[in-house]
């Protein structure tokens, strides 16, 4: 099994905050959507989401906009892994 390189030390997110993940990458539309918009709900305003998917969640962009949420998306090899956080 390989390790994964963590994309959070390449985005703004912050470094000291806990950290929360969710691999959507088996999971068909809307349900990384809808899944990633319930977990923020549960987390405290501190922690950062690493969501892991097989694509871009661009559907959950304006989204996460209209809440207040900052967040950067990483490409790399064949997960796609947005950060997400409350400023």
């Amino acid at each position: 099994m390989t390790e994964e390189r963590s994309p959070i030390p390449e985005t703004a997110a912050p470094k000291d905050r806990p950290r929360e993940t969710l691999d959507a990458r088996d999971l068909p539309p809307p349900q990384p959507l809808q899944n990633t918009l319930e977990r923020l709900a549960e987390l405290d305003a501190g922690t950062v989401l690493v969501q892991r998917n097989d694509r871009a969640p661009r559907h959950l962009y304006p989204k996460l906009s209209d809440r207040g949420y900052e967040y950067e998306t990483v490409e790399c090899d064949d997960v796609v892994t947005t950060v997400i956080w409350m400023p």
